[in-house]
């Protein structure tokens, strides 16, 4: 059996992850923590208000690290 870590735990890695992305490199890689996010956490159910975040964060962060360069 699989066993998840906590919704609120994992959700908080990924949001922070993807704050403290400096560069683009660094925005992919976030970029697929949170697609991973969503498939895993898709099979146990949970708010898409979770994945709208996520979603709407990592835009904000690429839109901040090409301003910078």
């Amino acid at each position: 059996m699989i066993k998840f870590p906590p919704l609120t735990k994992a959700y908080n890695k990924v949001y922070s992850t993807i704050e403290s992305c400096k560069t683009i490199n660094q925005l992919e890689g976030a970029s697929r923590m949170v697609k991973n996010f969503k498939i895993l956490y898709k099979k146990v159910g949970y708010p898409k208000v979770l994945s709208y975040s996520l979603d709407e964060t990592l835009k904000q962060q690429y839109i901040i690290a090409r301003c910078q360069h």
